[in-house]
């Protein structure tokens, strides 16, 4: 899903396009190809999944409809989340004790993949650590001080700490919030650079990118396999994985089913200046808020103001995203009243029913995977990996995470998209309360 005037050969107009690093060369498909392992999306699942398989020796084609990273892994707000969407009271109660901590640990492996990543390849994305959590209602203060002290105790995580009253305002000078907790693991960083580095590794390793080569059509191969129809060729392989996340566009609806779209917007103020800048956000972290349409803000290496707040649920962006975006923003920051928005832009982000992530082989041969719910950053180049381990001969993390129990969403084809809106739309209403 996008906005429906949105163009595909070209990156949105945001601040990452505009601060973009050269992008490798990936021709469109042009004829018929053969391969070991074809994936569909050139976002941070695909791509992370190619890398591995290229490293190994694989033969892999990767194609997406437009360009690298044009999707959520390109327009996200650039948090690197530790953890799954769902905290661990949560996970505890759904899943059970052990597997709740198998999934801390195969996040806190994500989390060390992405630093691995971003090492060994030289990928320069300006990541910097440090993420704010923060709760706009007092009665999640309890809330908060108990997920830090069951991480600290029962998961030996010794990275986060509570932080409320004095200490939090001297963090941030934001209107409306009473507390938190500061995860030292977390942290922001540039996503497009993140996506065309990783893409820059993966067709060093071997891997071949074709942007603007959009799948029309997934079927088996009379011979085995399975045969992806593109535009101007047709990619016959072994294998294949969907990595397409909120673009599906039919190719699975087992998977299209489990996997919502969802718009939400970012705006970028005009550089502040380093001083100003500082009097937002002190420490330089990235923050995000317990809304259920979450608030989410950082600082920029120019001394900008990077916020995001707002969704929609339907086909279309609203026609001015700056001005949709600033009411959200001076609810926070009313003290930049008088300050420019230099870039506005939307993204779409998948969310699962409940917010776990889709691992799934829909058929045989054929590998689903998305709907990190707002957690792709460092989630998905991992589990991309995961996908590809399982397909090089075998990840126990794998076939856990593919036992997750991710519902389809209630309405089925044509009635999911009002019920979801309905649902949403009521969700959010507890903002307010």
């Amino acid at each position: 899903m996008r906005g429906t005037d949105e163009d595909p050969t070209r990156w949105p107009p945001s601040w990452y396009a505009a601060t973009a690093a050269d992008p490798p060369f990936a021709p469109p498909l042009e004829g018929d190809a053969r391969c070991d392992v074809c994936i569909v999306g050139a976002g941070y699942t695909g791509i992370g999944a190619a890398l591995r398989l290229a490293e190994a020796g694989a033969d892999v084609r990767l194609i997406d409809q437009a360009r690298i990273g044009w999707g959520a892994s390109g327009r996200n707000g650039g948090q690197a989340h530790v953890g799954q969407r769902r905290d661990p009271f949560w996970l505890e109660r759904v899943l059970g004790a052990e597997d709740a901590l198998h999934l801390w640990r195969i996040a806190l492996d994500a989390r060390a993949d992405l630093d691995r990543l971003i090492a060994g390849h030289g990928i320069a994305c300006d990541f910097t650590p440090g993420l704010l959590h923060v709760d706009h209602r007092r009665r999640d203060l309890t809330h908060s001080r108990a997920t830090v002290e069951h991480l600290r105790n029962r998961y030996d995580y010794p990275h986060v700490d509570y932080v409320y009253g004095p200490a939090l305002a001297g963090m941030i000078g934001a209107r409306g919030y009473h507390g938190g907790m500061i995860d030292r693991r977390g942290g922001h960083l540039h996503p497009l650079n993140l996506a065309i580095g990783l893409a820059r590794a993966a067709m060093a390793a071997g891997a071949r990118l074709h942007e603007g080569t959009r799948a029309t059509a997934l079927a088996r191969a009379a011979g085995g396999g399975w045969r992806v129809e593109t535009p101007r060729g047709a990619i016959s392989a072994d294998r294949v994985i969907l990595a397409g996340n909120g673009y599906l566009h039919g190719l699975s609806r087992p998977a299209e089913a489990r996997v919502m779209p969802i718009n939400n917007y970012i705006a970028v103020t005009e550089p502040l200046g380093a001083g100003r800048a500082r009097s937002l956000i002190r420490d330089n972290v990235a923050v995000s808020d317990s809304r259920f349409v979450v608030y989410y803000f950082r600082l920029t290496p120019d001394h900008r103001l990077l916020f995001g707040g707002g969704e929609t649920y339907g086909w279309r962006f609203p026609a001015d995203i700056r001005a949709f975006v600033r009411p959200h923003m001076l609810r926070i920051f009313p003290q930049l009243a008088d300050v420019a928005l230099d870039h506005g832009w939307g993204g779409t982000l998948a969310v699962t029913p409940n917010r776990l992530p889709l691992l799934r082989e829909v058929a045989p041969g054929l590998i689903a995977i998305g709907g990190y719910s707002g957690l792709g950053v460092v989630l998905a180049p991992y589990f991309g990996r995961l996908v590809a381990e399982a397909m090089l001969g075998g990840s126990p993390d794998f076939d856990r995470l593919a036992r997750l129990p991710v519902p389809a969403f209630p309405g089925g084809r044509w009635l999911r998209w009002p019920i979801l809106a309905a649902a949403m739309s009521l969700a959010a209403l507890r903002d307010r309360l």
